[in-house]
């Protein structure tokens, strides 16, 4: 697996962090926004997650009744994303909410919002370099991690998975890669994996899917880093080849997947795929402009449990709000905690 840059900490911490979002709130020199002004990016709409994120934002700008900039949208492209910042940074908000898809080459824009009294939150994604004032994810180790102990149980600790991957150079790519590794090299030494590099994007997972199928005849195991992509060219794949037999049947290829979108969650009861790992596109939505609005408000905040049932860490270069992500599988799919069971219109 490739590695990605080592993440450096920045000079003073998170001290220095929440003492730059104070300052910003009361800063009276420079023209700014109004007090509760807010900049969102939308970082892509290539998938059913962002869709939905997108969605759900939506709804919780008016429940929250906060002041937004009009929105801006990256399409997964670096240099869009660089340029949308620095325009909502030009329109002086007090937050901006953002999902940065390369997270080490962030430095320089996060570093400009900093010194801009600009409080930068986060969105499934972790920035490597430059100040955050929160990020608002899951712990994606754990993503790899679940997948790798559900297809190891499934598989009785043998035979070959195919891991859909995505950007490696982006730190949920890079994690869930990880955690995947270390855990079927430490538990299931026997399981044969094979890593394909998608940059997120479903035809390469398709291509790459296809080779792999004809070289490994015998594969039995598919892990997908992100369902919202990977899902139907994965299954159009297998359906092609003859391979899309439900759960259960003689010759089922195990599959699990990561996002939590409502096709995933048919696949699950149609026997098409056996898990998912659940990302809340409903709490990020809330919790990033929960956030945005908290930070704009001069408030702070401390390492440790939270009241919505997630955990607050240190990075070196701020906090992040760990949500709950739970393994969906036949027997949960159908359970109304699941925001793809209750999806926005």
């Amino acid at each position: 697996m490739k590695t990605r840059t080592t993440r450096t900490a920045c000079t003073g911490g998170v001290v220095v962090l929440l003492a730059g979002c104070l300052g910003a709130c009361g800063s009276s020199g420079g023209p700014s926004g109004s007090a509760q002004q807010i900049g969102i990016d939308i970082p892509r709409t290539d998938s059913d997650f962002w869709k939905a994120y997108a969605k759900y934002l939506q709804q919780e700008i008016g429940a929250q009744q906060l002041d937004v900039l009009p929105l801006t949208h990256s399409e997964g492209d670096e240099a869009k994303f660089t340029a949308n910042i620095q325009a909502l940074q030009r329109r002086r908000p007090k937050s901006i909410v953002m999902a940065p898809q390369n997270t080490v080459t962030t430095d320089v824009t996060l570093s400009g919002l900093f010194a801009a009294n600009i409080n930068a939150i986060s969105v499934d994604t972790e920035p490597e370099h430059g100040n955050v004032y929160m990020v608002v994810r899951t712990d994606n180790k754990a993503y790899g991690t679940k997948a790798c102990e559900f297809l190891g149980k499934q598989l009785g600790g043998k035979g070959k998975v195919a891991e859909l991957q995505g950007a490696l150079n982006s730190v949920n790519g890079y994690d869930r890669s990880e955690a995947f590794a270390t855990c079927m090299k430490r538990n299931y030494p026997k399981i044969q994996v094979i890593e394909l590099p998608t940059d997120w994007r479903g035809d390469v997972a398709a291509t790459k899917l296809q080779s792999t199928l004809a070289t490994h005849p015998d594969l039995n195991g598919i892990y997908m880093q992100a369902g919202g992509v990977f899902l139907q060219p994965t299954l159009d794949v297998l359906r092609q080849k003859g391979l899309l037999k439900p759960a259960g049947q003689s010759g089922h290829i195990t599959i699990v997947s990561n996002d939590g979108i409502p096709t995933e969650l048919a696949a699950i009861r149609e026997g098409q795929i056996d898990a998912t790992v659940s990302q809340p596109a409903d709490l990020y939505a809330k919790y990033a402009l929960f956030y945005a609005r908290a930070a704009a408000q001069g408030r702070s905040f401390q390492t440790g449990p939270t009241d919505h049932q997630s955990t607050i860490i240190q990075l070196p270069n701020g906090l992040e709000d760990q949500l709950p992500a739970p393994l969906v599988t036949k027997d949960n799919v159908n359970d109304p905690a699941l925001w793809a069971n209750h999806p926005v219109g």
